[in-house]
C-alpha cells in the first residue's frame, strides 16, 4: 500500500506575515503622499471667503457712476469732455481730495468708479466702517482701457481689479466700466 501526501489547504504563517507587511508599506506610502497634499491644499472656507469679499468690494466700485464730472458737479450728466466741467474727474483717486469710502455725506463719499483707485483696506470691513474681518485685506487698482477694448477714447473704459489677500492666499476679480454719460 502506497502512501499520498496530504494536499495543503489554506496559507501559512510567513506567507501571512508577508502579505501583512507588504500591504503595511503599500498603505504607508499611499498615505505619505497623501498627507502633504492635503496638507497644503486651499482651504475651501478661507477661498469663498476672499471670493465673496473681491465680488462685494468690485460690486460696490462699479455700481458708482463713471461720467466725465465728478457726480456732484451740476454738468456730471450733459458733460461732453473733462473740459465741460467746474470738478471734472480725470485723475485716479478721490475727487474732490477729502472724499473716503467712510464717509455718508454728498461730497464727502466715494460716488465714482475712479475713486477707488489706489484704495486699500487691512481687516476688511463695510462702508460703513464697521463689522471688520480681521487678516483679510483688499486692495483696488482702476486703469484706463478704451483702447485696448478697440475704443478710439483711451479713458471711454476702465477695468477695476480688486485683489484680496489672507496670509499666503490671494484672489483677484476685474470688472470693466464704460462711460454712460452723457449718450449724444
Amino acid at each position: 500500500m502506497s502512501i499520498r501526501p496530504a494536499l495543503q489547504r489554506g496559507i501559512t504563517l510567513i506567507e501571512q506575515i508577508m502579505f501583512i507587511l507588504i500591504v503595511s508599506v503599500g498603505v504607508i506610502g499611499l498615505v505619505s503622499v497623501m498627507n502633504p497634499a492635503i496638507r497644503s491644499s486651499a482651504d475651501p472656507m478661507l477661498t469663498k471667503q476672499l471670493v465673496a469679499i473681491a465680488e462685494s468690494v468690485l460690486n460696490e466700485a462699479m455700481h458708482q457712476p463713471f461720467t466725465w464730472c465728478d457726480p456732484d458737479d451740476a454738468a456730471a450728466s450733459t458733460a461732453l469732455s473733462y473740459a465741460g466741467c467746474t470738478n471734472p474727474q480725470n485723475a485716479f483717486g478721490p475727487t474732490p481730495a477729502a472724499e473716503t469710502r467712510y464717509a455718508a455725506g454728498t461730497g464727502t463719499a466715494f460716488d465714482n468708479v475712479a475713486d477707488y483707485a489706489g484704495f486699500s483696506m487691512a481687516n476688511i470691513d463695510d462702508p460703513s466702517g464697521s463689522n471688520p474681518m480681521a487678516g483679510y485685506s483688499a486692495s483696488i487698482a482702476v486703469a484706463r482701457v478704451g483702447t485696448a477694448l478697440g475704443l478710439a477714447d483711451d479713458s471711454a473704459a476702465l477695468s477695476v481689479t480688486v485683489t484680496v489677500t489672507h496670509g499666503t492666499e490671494s484672489f483677484s476679480l476685474t470688472g470693466y466700466r464704460f462711460r454712460y454719460a452723457p449718450r449724444i
